[in-house]
């Protein structure tokens, strides 16, 4: 039969293709920091077959209805080419997008293309802007060459003649009914109760080769169709159990007994959010040596939380978690959601009912992901961004102003008296510490990581250099942390929580003395520790607790990225894999009570999004 001969044609041709993809992917992201042997590859291939033949059913489908409608209409020669040029056109370019898009994201993110994507490419330039014009240059030119390689590829194959039509319709079409069976069990993935899953082809213990067995087509298609009933993701427990799971949490504690850290019920307030400056950077975490020289002298002279764990992965979500007191979420981004950003707490809207002037500053697209509507809508009165610059400075860096400049900007505003006497709270966000981690900076030349860690150290040291000598100093309080931590060096993989651990550092001449916390904590912890300190309320901020109360017996901290949500506790880390439900990390000893811990907890915070959402 000529037209089931042409559908399997097409159906092992596209299964060929997403076949051939994984070797590629695996030679470009391979290396020092994900090592395989060929023996690895072959593995890759045959645990990724059953996304390879979903993802090949789901794009072998027009192929079939045309074909279907061939046999029992004579279609002529014309029909049949201008169908599968044009189709053979929008698959060569999409899959080679995709292929593309793919590869080349992994060595940023470390997972697979998935919706995240979307989240930026409304605004391409900022992805441009961490790679230099030479790699952005080799991606088009691999994009197009894959598109050429693909068409020809495709329409080589493509019927040559008309097909002569089916003398026994009957059997052809009972044939091809089985065929549509067929692509459907593949689509879906077998008979079996579950469907088709990115899971399914976890094999290893090593998540690079888990990843490479991904179809990237499929990921990405079924986070698209996850849609946004927030409140049916993560149902780990019926109500009860999930309930008494997350009131052993702790969440909303008393404020009884805390101590005083301040000189001052109501002190200037200056927080840096340092782009992605992890714990591994910064000596008194056990860092590396020499880098940030001024981190650690505050940390001495003020107050140090030496167990503190960023909640993301990305700037939007953990710069969300830090001003909200709120969870991060493994598969969207609340910034980018304004019907959810309108109702979040914030320390910028708590500290304005309080009196404080608010202001935040940043070198950048202040409308990147969203920013500056999430800002705008949770208290922030003023809100620059790399528009406030002048046009000779906005480049110099790839995201926009260099930390210096921003930084000198930062303590011209800061010291000067805030309108009608109000105290301050200034946020800065900065930016150099970012891929393609170009600074003018030379103090570790053969590691551009560290040496623009260091530099981000020095700005910020000058910067408190120049705060020490003003009649501000001793009423000022320096908050210093992340917006997410970094996988640095690169053995740190996604779900190692050395990849969250962060600096978290109070300062200034407001503090009563210095002090220094072991207990385990979130960046999303902060809004209701540092409000506490004011004998502000924070009952708003329901997943926001204070760590400096004596109530805070059960020291946890939550993290997630795209594929896990993770518990941290003293005694160790367990990380929960969302596609494949299972654990992957559970050191030093396994743990029940941390993966239920991580379980209730983002059953919770996706019930409460739900809740916002409606």
């Amino acid at each position: 039969m000529t037209h089931l001969r042409y559908l399997a044609q097409q159906f092992l041709l596209l299964l060929l293709t997403f076949i051939a993809a994984k070797p590629l992917f695996m030679l470009f992201n391979g290396g020092a920091a994900h090592p395989y042997a060929f023996g690895d590859v072959v593995a890759v291939m045959w645990h990724g077959l059953p996304l390879d033949v979903a993802a090949t059913g789901y794009a072998v489908i027009p192929y079939y209805l045309l074909l279907c409608i061939g046999i029992w209409a004579n279609l002529p020669l014309k029909c049949l080419t201008v169908f599968y040029r044009v189709a053979n056109t929008l698959l060569a370019v999409l899959l080679a997008l995709i292929f593309v898009a793919d590869t080349v994201l992994y060595s940023f993110w470390e997972f697979k293309l998935d919706g995240t994507v979307f989240n930026y490419i409304s605004q391409p330039g900022g992805a441009l802007q961490s790679v230099s014009p030479l790699y952005a240059a080799g991606v088009v030119a691999a994009f197009a060459t894959a598109v050429a390689a693909l068409w020809a590829a495709y329409d080589y194959f493509r019927p040559k003649k008309t097909l002569p039509r089916e003398r026994r319709r009957i059997a052809a079409s009972i044939a091809m009914l089985l065929c549509g069976g067929l692509l459907f069990l593949g689509i879906r993935g077998g008979v079996g109760r579950s469907t088709a899953n990115v899971g399914m082809v976890y094999y290893s213990t090593d998540q690079f080769l888990n990843h490479a067995a991904v179809n990237p087509a499929f990921s990405l298609l079924s986070t698209l169709s996850a849609g946004t009933d927030y409140a049916s993701e993560c149902d780990f427990f019926d109500e009860k159990e999930r309930a008494r799971l997350f009131g052993g949490l702790q969440f909303g504690g008393s404020d009884d007994g805390t101590d005083s850290l301040l000189t001052t019920r109501r002190p200037n307030i200056v927080m840096i959010l340092m782009e992605g400056c992890g714990a591994t950077f910064v000596e008194s975490l056990g860092g590396e040596p020499g880098v940030t020289p001024c981190l650690n002298a505050l940390a001495n002279e003020g107050v140090l939380f030496t167990q503190c764990y960023a909640n993301s992965f990305r700037t939007d979500r953990g710069t969300l978690c830090t001003l909200s007191g709120y969870p991060s979420f493994p598969d969207f981004s609340v910034m980018k959601q304004p019907r959810l950003c309108r109702r979040l707490p914030s320390i910028a809207a708590s500290l304005a009912r309080a009196g404080y002037a608010t202001e935040f500053l940043y070198g950048g697209d202040i409308n990147f992901t969203k920013m500056k509507g999430y800002l705008s809508t949770t208290g922030f009165e003023t809100i620059l961004g790399d528009t406030h610059f002048p046009l000779e400075v906005r480049r110099t860096h790839a995201w926009g102003v260099t930390d210096a400049i921003v930084l000198d900007t930062l303590f011209n505003r800061f010291a000067a008296p805030a309108p009608d006497g109000k105290p301050k709270f200034t946020v800065c966000l900065t930016l150099a510490s970012h891929e393609p981690w170009e600074v003018p900076f030379e103090k570790f030349p053969d590691n551009k990581h560290t040496n623009a860690m260091a530099y981000l150290d020095d700005c910020i040291g000058r910067f408190v250099q120049r705060l020490r000598g003003t009649p501000e100093w001793s009423n000022t309080l320096l908050v210093l942390l992340p917006d997410h931590g970094i996988g640095y060096p690169e053995d740190i993989t996604p779900p190692d929580p050395r990849r969250y651990h962060i600096p978290l550092i109070w300062a200034g001449g407001a503090l009563v003395k210095s002090q220094r916390y072991d207990m385990v904590c979130n960046q999303s912890d902060l809004a209701a520790t540092l409000l506490a300190q004011l004998r502000l309320p924070h009952a708003d901020f329901l997943f926001s607790r204070n760590v400096l109360a004596p109530s805070y017996t059960r020291p946890t901290a939550f993290h997630s990225w795209s594929e896990g949500i993770a518990c941290v506790d003293s005694a160790g880390c367990t990380v929960w894999h969302l596609a494949s439900e299972r654990v992957i990390w559970d050191k030093p000893e396994p743990s029940a009570a941390r993966q239920d811990a991580a379980k209730a907890y983002w059953q919770t915070a996706y019930d409460e999004v739900g809740r916002l959402n409606k």
